[in-house]
Protein backbone atom coordinates (compact mmCIF):
# COMPACT_ATOMS: atom_id res chain seq x y z
CA UNK A 1 0.00 0.00 0.00
CA UNK A 2 1.28 3.46 -1.14
CA UNK A 3 1.59 5.18 2.51
CA UNK A 4 1.51 8.76 0.92
CA UNK A 5 -2.13 8.07 -0.33
CA UNK A 6 -2.80 6.57 2.70
CA UNK A 7 -3.25 6.24 6.06
CA UNK A 8 -1.85 2.87 7.17
CA UNK A 9 -1.28 1.37 10.63
CA UNK A 10 2.57 1.15 10.41
CA UNK A 11 2.50 4.66 11.27
CA UNK A 12 2.33 3.96 14.69
CA UNK A 13 3.08 0.24 14.92
CA UNK A 14 6.05 -1.86 14.01
CA UNK A 15 3.97 -4.68 14.65
CA UNK A 16 0.44 -4.71 12.82
CA UNK A 17 -1.54 -3.88 16.00
CA UNK A 18 -4.76 -1.61 15.54
CA UNK A 19 -5.42 0.77 17.05
CA UNK A 20 -7.89 -0.69 19.69
CA UNK A 21 -7.98 0.63 22.77
CA UNK A 22 -10.91 -0.84 25.29
CA UNK A 23 -8.84 0.44 28.90
CA UNK A 24 -10.30 3.75 30.23
CA UNK A 25 -7.95 6.33 32.00
CA UNK A 26 -7.85 4.93 35.48
CA UNK A 27 -6.86 1.29 34.52
CA UNK A 28 -4.23 1.71 32.74
CA UNK A 29 -0.83 0.01 33.63
CA UNK A 30 2.66 1.06 33.36
CA UNK A 31 4.20 -1.89 33.26
CA UNK A 32 5.43 -1.97 29.61
CA UNK A 33 5.38 1.60 29.40
CA UNK A 34 9.33 1.58 27.91
CA UNK A 35 7.71 -0.62 24.51
CA UNK A 36 5.39 2.03 24.14
CA UNK A 37 6.30 2.39 20.79
CA UNK A 38 4.74 -0.58 20.12
CA UNK A 39 2.12 -0.62 21.92
CA UNK A 40 -1.36 1.16 21.43
CA UNK A 41 -2.85 3.62 23.66
CA UNK A 42 -3.71 2.97 27.08
CA UNK A 43 -2.88 -0.63 26.52
CA UNK A 44 -3.03 -2.62 30.03
CA UNK A 45 -0.35 -4.77 31.74
CA UNK A 46 -0.31 -8.54 30.95
CA UNK A 47 -2.63 -10.14 33.70
CA UNK A 48 -0.07 -11.35 35.74
CA UNK A 49 1.32 -7.81 36.53
CA UNK A 50 0.25 -6.82 39.63
CA UNK A 51 -1.80 -3.31 40.22
CA UNK A 52 -0.30 -0.82 42.38
CA UNK A 53 -0.75 -0.80 46.23
CA UNK A 54 -4.26 1.07 46.79
CA UNK A 55 -2.54 3.59 48.91
CA UNK A 56 -0.56 4.53 46.02
CA UNK A 57 -2.93 4.82 44.39
CA UNK A 58 -5.53 7.03 46.27
CA UNK A 59 -2.09 9.16 47.10
CA UNK A 60 -1.90 9.47 43.47
CA UNK A 61 -5.69 11.20 42.86
CA UNK A 62 -4.88 13.06 45.02
CA UNK A 63 -1.57 14.47 43.79
CA UNK A 64 -2.96 16.66 40.48
CA UNK A 65 -6.28 17.07 38.50
CA UNK A 66 -6.63 15.95 34.76
CA UNK A 67 -4.12 17.47 32.69
CA UNK A 68 -5.12 17.40 28.83
CA UNK A 69 -2.87 18.62 26.07
CA UNK A 70 -4.68 20.03 22.81
CA UNK A 71 -1.93 19.43 19.81
CA UNK A 72 -1.68 18.80 16.31
CA UNK A 73 2.01 20.74 14.22
CA UNK A 74 -0.94 21.01 11.59
CA UNK A 75 -2.54 24.35 11.94
CA UNK A 76 -5.83 25.68 11.47
CA UNK A 77 -8.02 22.16 12.81
CA UNK A 78 -9.97 23.62 15.09
CA UNK A 79 -7.25 23.49 18.27
CA UNK A 80 -8.29 26.49 19.87
CA UNK A 81 -12.01 26.01 19.06
CA UNK A 82 -11.46 22.97 20.37
CA UNK A 83 -9.88 23.95 23.72
CA UNK A 84 -13.00 26.67 24.36
CA UNK A 85 -15.58 24.45 23.60
CA UNK A 86 -14.34 21.45 25.53
CA UNK A 87 -13.33 24.04 28.50
CA UNK A 88 -16.87 25.51 28.29
CA UNK A 89 -18.62 21.91 28.15
CA UNK A 90 -16.90 20.39 31.21
CA UNK A 91 -17.50 23.55 32.99
CA UNK A 92 -21.38 22.94 31.70
CA UNK A 93 -20.93 19.57 33.17
CA UNK A 94 -20.52 21.03 37.02
CA UNK A 95 -16.25 20.55 36.81
CA UNK A 96 -13.59 22.96 37.33
CA UNK A 97 -11.73 23.93 34.63
CA UNK A 98 -8.20 26.02 34.28
CA UNK A 99 -7.31 26.71 30.63
CA UNK A 100 -3.59 27.53 29.84
CA UNK A 101 -3.02 29.25 26.53
CA UNK A 102 0.53 28.37 25.23
CA UNK A 103 0.69 29.90 21.83
CA UNK A 104 2.39 33.12 21.26
CA UNK A 105 -0.59 34.20 18.98
CA UNK A 106 -2.82 34.00 22.22
CA UNK A 107 -6.05 32.96 20.08
CA UNK A 108 -7.56 31.32 23.28
CA UNK A 109 -6.86 34.50 25.10
CA UNK A 110 -8.77 36.64 22.38
CA UNK A 111 -11.66 33.54 22.30
CA UNK A 112 -12.00 33.92 26.13
CA UNK A 113 -12.40 37.71 25.69
CA UNK A 114 -9.25 39.41 27.32
CA UNK A 115 -6.82 41.28 25.39
CA UNK A 116 -3.02 39.59 25.12
CA UNK A 117 -1.69 43.08 25.15
CA UNK A 118 -3.24 43.84 28.41
CA UNK A 119 -2.71 41.09 30.73
CA UNK A 120 -0.15 41.78 33.55
CA UNK A 121 0.57 38.28 34.21
CA UNK A 122 0.76 35.57 31.59
CA UNK A 123 2.26 32.16 31.06
CA UNK A 124 5.26 33.82 30.30
CA UNK A 125 5.96 34.20 33.98
CA UNK A 126 5.57 30.82 34.67
CA UNK A 127 8.08 29.57 32.54
CA UNK A 128 10.34 31.94 32.94
CA UNK A 129 10.16 33.68 36.38
CA UNK A 130 8.56 30.98 38.19
CA UNK A 131 5.27 32.74 38.50
CA UNK A 132 2.54 30.55 40.20
CA UNK A 133 -0.32 29.66 38.56
CA UNK A 134 -2.78 30.77 40.87
CA UNK A 135 -0.89 34.67 40.33
CA UNK A 136 -1.35 35.11 36.48
CA UNK A 137 -4.79 32.95 36.38
CA UNK A 138 -7.68 34.72 35.28
CA UNK A 139 -11.74 33.93 36.18
CA UNK A 140 -13.48 34.51 32.53
CA UNK A 141 -17.39 34.90 32.16
CA UNK A 142 -17.59 31.45 32.50
CA UNK A 143 -18.28 29.72 35.98
CA UNK A 144 -16.05 27.27 36.83
CA UNK A 145 -13.33 28.20 33.84
CA UNK A 146 -10.55 29.83 34.49
CA UNK A 147 -7.62 31.02 32.14
CA UNK A 148 -3.64 31.57 32.34
CA UNK A 149 -3.57 33.49 29.45
CA UNK A 150 -0.45 33.97 26.99
CA UNK A 151 0.98 37.27 25.83
CA UNK A 152 3.45 38.14 22.87
CA UNK A 153 6.33 37.31 25.81
CA UNK A 154 5.74 33.73 24.56
CA UNK A 155 7.23 34.56 21.05
CA UNK A 156 10.78 34.00 22.49
CA UNK A 157 9.79 30.26 24.21
CA UNK A 158 11.10 28.50 21.73
CA UNK A 159 14.57 30.33 21.76
CA UNK A 160 15.57 30.75 25.68
CA UNK A 161 12.92 28.07 27.35
CA UNK A 162 15.59 25.07 26.32
CA UNK A 163 18.52 26.87 28.17
CA UNK A 164 16.78 26.30 31.32
CA UNK A 165 17.52 23.10 33.33
CA UNK A 166 15.03 20.10 33.02
CA UNK A 167 13.14 22.70 31.27
CA UNK A 168 11.03 19.91 29.65
CA UNK A 169 9.35 19.56 33.06
CA UNK A 170 9.04 22.83 34.13
CA UNK A 171 5.10 22.87 33.33
CA UNK A 172 5.00 19.39 34.97
CA UNK A 173 6.20 20.26 38.22
CA UNK A 174 4.26 23.36 38.57
CA UNK A 175 0.99 21.64 37.96
CA UNK A 176 2.31 19.11 40.55
CA UNK A 177 3.41 21.17 43.51
CA UNK A 178 0.54 23.61 42.76
CA UNK A 179 -2.54 21.83 41.07
CA UNK A 180 -4.94 19.29 43.12
CA UNK A 181 -8.03 17.46 41.77
CA UNK A 182 -11.20 18.55 42.88
CA UNK A 183 -13.35 16.08 45.09
CA UNK A 184 -14.70 13.42 43.63
CA UNK A 185 -12.28 13.50 40.49
CA UNK A 186 -10.46 10.22 39.75
CA UNK A 187 -7.51 10.78 38.11
CA UNK A 188 -6.07 8.91 34.55
CA UNK A 189 -3.07 7.42 35.21
CA UNK A 190 -2.94 5.84 38.40
CA UNK A 191 -0.15 3.73 37.29
CA UNK A 192 2.06 6.88 37.60
CA UNK A 193 2.62 6.22 41.02
CA UNK A 194 4.36 3.04 40.43
CA UNK A 195 7.13 4.61 37.62
CA UNK A 196 9.72 6.48 38.80
CA UNK A 197 10.87 7.96 35.75
CA UNK A 198 7.70 10.23 35.36
CA UNK A 199 7.99 13.33 37.32
CA UNK A 200 4.61 13.76 38.23
CA UNK A 201 4.38 10.62 39.51
CA UNK A 202 7.29 10.90 41.86
CA UNK A 203 7.29 11.44 45.72
CA UNK A 204 8.10 15.04 46.19
CA UNK A 205 11.28 16.46 47.44
CA UNK A 206 11.35 18.49 50.14
CA UNK A 207 11.92 21.88 48.43
CA UNK A 208 8.67 20.77 46.53
CA UNK A 209 7.24 20.86 49.77
CA UNK A 210 8.10 23.73 50.54
CA UNK A 211 6.68 24.94 47.54
CA UNK A 212 3.31 23.69 48.86
CA UNK A 213 3.32 25.22 51.90
CA UNK A 214 4.44 28.66 50.50
CA UNK A 215 2.10 28.69 48.14
CA UNK A 216 -2.08 28.35 48.21
CA UNK A 217 -3.35 24.85 46.29
CA UNK A 218 -5.66 25.31 43.49
CA UNK A 219 -8.53 22.57 43.16
CA UNK A 220 -9.45 21.92 39.71
CA UNK A 221 -11.09 18.79 37.61
CA UNK A 222 -9.03 19.47 34.50
CA UNK A 223 -6.21 21.42 33.40
CA UNK A 224 -6.10 21.96 29.40
CA UNK A 225 -3.38 23.08 27.68
CA UNK A 226 -3.74 24.65 24.24
CA UNK A 227 -0.35 23.95 22.46
CA UNK A 228 1.18 26.34 19.13
CA UNK A 229 1.01 23.99 16.28
CA UNK A 230 4.12 23.36 15.59
CA UNK A 231 6.27 20.45 18.06
CA UNK A 232 8.78 22.34 20.03
CA UNK A 233 9.96 23.36 23.40
CA UNK A 234 6.80 24.76 24.69
CA UNK A 235 4.62 21.50 23.02
CA UNK A 236 6.77 19.40 24.73
CA UNK A 237 6.47 20.60 28.12
CA UNK A 238 2.49 20.32 27.24
CA UNK A 239 2.94 16.33 26.50
CA UNK A 240 5.46 15.98 29.18
CA UNK A 241 2.75 17.39 31.80
CA UNK A 242 -0.26 15.59 30.16
CA UNK A 243 -2.18 12.51 30.75
CA UNK A 244 -4.19 12.59 27.92
CA UNK A 245 -3.04 14.24 24.15
CA UNK A 246 -6.11 15.28 21.98
CA UNK A 247 -5.30 15.16 18.00
CA UNK A 248 -7.66 17.75 16.40
CA UNK A 249 -7.61 16.41 12.67
CA UNK A 250 -9.76 17.64 9.87
CA UNK A 251 -10.71 15.34 7.06
CA UNK A 252 -8.31 16.56 4.68
CA UNK A 253 -5.27 15.04 3.16
CA UNK A 254 -2.50 17.28 4.65
CA UNK A 255 -4.26 16.80 8.15
CA UNK A 256 -4.51 13.49 8.07
CA UNK A 257 -0.93 13.19 6.74
CA UNK A 258 0.60 14.89 9.71
CA UNK A 259 -0.75 12.53 12.17
CA UNK A 260 2.73 10.91 10.59
CA UNK A 261 4.60 13.31 12.62
CA UNK A 262 2.39 13.40 15.54
CA UNK A 263 3.02 9.63 16.54
CA UNK A 264 6.82 9.99 16.07
CA UNK A 265 6.27 12.70 18.50
CA UNK A 266 4.35 10.57 20.60
CA UNK A 267 6.40 7.61 20.92
CA UNK A 268 9.83 9.71 21.54
CA UNK A 269 8.18 11.48 24.52
CA UNK A 270 6.79 7.98 25.41
CA UNK A 271 10.62 7.22 25.43
CA UNK A 272 12.28 9.79 27.27
CA UNK A 273 9.59 11.77 28.93
CA UNK A 274 6.06 10.24 30.07
CA UNK A 275 6.04 6.63 29.25
CA UNK A 276 1.84 6.79 30.04
CA UNK A 277 0.50 9.29 27.63
CA UNK A 278 -2.04 8.12 25.58
CA UNK A 279 -3.53 9.92 22.98
CA UNK A 280 -7.20 10.18 20.92
CA UNK A 281 -8.12 11.80 17.64
CA UNK A 282 -10.98 14.14 17.25
CA UNK A 283 -12.28 14.63 13.93
CA UNK A 284 -12.95 18.25 13.21
CA UNK A 285 -14.35 20.35 10.97
CA UNK A 286 -16.06 17.73 9.02
CA UNK A 287 -18.15 18.22 6.09
CA UNK A 288 -20.72 15.14 5.23
CA UNK A 289 -21.56 16.60 2.14
CA UNK A 290 -17.88 16.06 1.00
CA UNK A 291 -17.16 12.64 -0.46
CA UNK A 292 -13.22 13.45 0.52
CA UNK A 293 -14.34 14.56 3.41
CA UNK A 294 -16.31 10.64 4.68
CA UNK A 295 -13.33 8.80 2.83
CA UNK A 296 -10.77 10.28 5.02
CA UNK A 297 -12.84 9.71 8.64
CA UNK A 298 -13.52 6.28 7.66
CA UNK A 299 -9.84 5.79 6.79
CA UNK A 300 -8.81 7.60 9.82
CA UNK A 301 -10.78 4.94 12.00
CA UNK A 302 -9.88 2.01 10.12
CA UNK A 303 -6.35 2.87 10.80
CA UNK A 304 -6.65 3.96 14.46
CA UNK A 305 -9.79 2.30 15.86
CA UNK A 306 -10.55 3.38 19.25
CA UNK A 307 -8.25 5.72 19.31
CA UNK A 308 -10.34 8.27 17.51
CA UNK A 309 -13.18 9.74 19.55
CA UNK A 310 -16.98 8.52 18.76
CA UNK A 311 -17.81 12.47 18.48
CA UNK A 312 -17.23 14.03 15.61
CA UNK A 313 -17.63 17.80 15.66
CA UNK A 314 -18.93 19.07 11.88
CA UNK A 315 -18.41 22.47 10.52
CA UNK A 316 -20.51 24.98 11.64
CA UNK A 317 -20.17 29.00 11.73
CA UNK A 318 -21.47 29.55 14.52
CA UNK A 319 -18.47 28.34 16.31
CA UNK A 320 -16.61 31.72 14.68
CA UNK A 321 -19.21 33.59 15.80
CA UNK A 322 -18.66 32.58 19.66
CA UNK A 323 -14.74 33.53 19.62
CA UNK A 324 -15.87 36.66 18.46
CA UNK A 325 -18.50 37.00 21.55
CA UNK A 326 -15.46 35.52 23.76
CA UNK A 327 -17.48 32.52 24.69
CA UNK A 328 -17.44 28.94 24.19
CA UNK A 329 -20.44 27.89 21.76
CA UNK A 330 -22.61 26.48 24.69
CA UNK A 331 -22.93 29.91 25.71
CA UNK A 332 -23.38 31.52 22.89
CA UNK A 333 -25.99 29.30 20.48
CA UNK A 334 -26.75 26.36 23.65
CA UNK A 335 -28.38 24.14 20.76
CA UNK A 336 -26.57 24.68 17.93
CA UNK A 337 -24.71 21.17 16.72
CA UNK A 338 -21.04 21.96 17.49
CA UNK A 339 -22.24 22.92 20.87
CA UNK A 340 -23.97 20.02 21.10
CA UNK A 341 -21.33 17.27 19.49
CA UNK A 342 -18.62 19.19 22.13
CA UNK A 343 -20.83 18.25 25.18
CA UNK A 344 -20.53 15.17 23.69
CA UNK A 345 -17.05 14.80 23.21
CA UNK A 346 -16.90 15.91 27.86
CA UNK A 347 -19.09 13.15 28.37
CA UNK A 348 -17.05 10.49 26.40
CA UNK A 349 -14.20 12.24 28.21
CA UNK A 350 -15.93 11.65 31.95
CA UNK A 351 -17.41 8.55 30.86
CA UNK A 352 -13.50 7.31 30.18
CA UNK A 353 -12.61 7.93 33.82
CA UNK A 354 -11.44 11.16 32.98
Amino acid sequence: MDDSNHLDNEWIHQDGETGSDETSFAGRSSSKASQSSEHEIGRSASASQQQPPQQAVEAQNQRRPVVIAIANQKGGVAKTTSVVSLGGALAQSGKEVLLVDLDAQANLTLALGKDPARVRGSITDVLFHSATLLSVSRETSIPGLDLVPANSGMELAERFLPVRKDYESILSRTIANELRPAPNILVPGNDISANPNHSVGQPQSSASASFDRNFPIIEYDYVILDCPPFMGAVTLNALVSADLLIIPTQPEFFSAHALRTMMTTIRKVRAEYNPTLIYRILITMLDKRNRIHREIRDQIYKSFGEGVYQTVVEVDTKLRESAIEGKPIMYHKAQTRSALQYQALAQEIIGNGG
